[in-house]
């Protein structure tokens, strides 16, 4: 990763008030460094670190990213009820779930359109409205 890629990194997580950590500072330079939004698992996410050379365990990994989840840097997209994939790209938007190769990417947000929601019961407000679109090669 590039030198400008962990400043990129650091201060993405400045502006959302994290220390930056190097553990952090490395993660978030593979998330953000290149300034390009991706979908990442923690599994994927320590993969790519492994690759660049970092030491970070996949546990730290899973912190990290709840973490920066908390801290509003990144949004969850659970997928078949235990998958988890990190989005960094924060805005409400749909997505396209690639069964045959278990990968998340953005669907197009203005070629959906949602007229009616269900009611919320009583004693509850929707919080969230995630679309996921699963695909599958012909």
């Amino acid at each position: 990763m590039t030198d400008a890629g962990h400043i990129r990194g650091a201060n993405w997580l400045g502006e959302a008030g994290l220390r930056p950590t190097r553990q952090r500072v490395a993660l978030a330079a593979l998330l953000v460094g290149d300034g390009q939004d991706r979908h990442v698992t923690a599994e994927s996410l320590h993969a790519a670190s492994q690759n660049a050379d970092e030491t970070v365990s996949l546990a730290t990994v899973y912190n990290t990213l709840r973490a920066f989840c908390d801290a509003g840097l990144l949004q969850e997209v659970m997928v078949d009820g235990s998958k988890s994939y990190f989005d960094t790209r924060t805005d409400d938007h749909p997505h396209f779930y690639w069964e045959d190769e278990q990968r998340l990417t953005d669907a197009p947000a203005d070629q959906l359109e949602i007229r009616n929601i269900p009611q919320a019961p009583e004693g509850a407000e929707i919080a969230k409205v995630d679309v996921v679109i699963r695909l599958r090669r012909k």
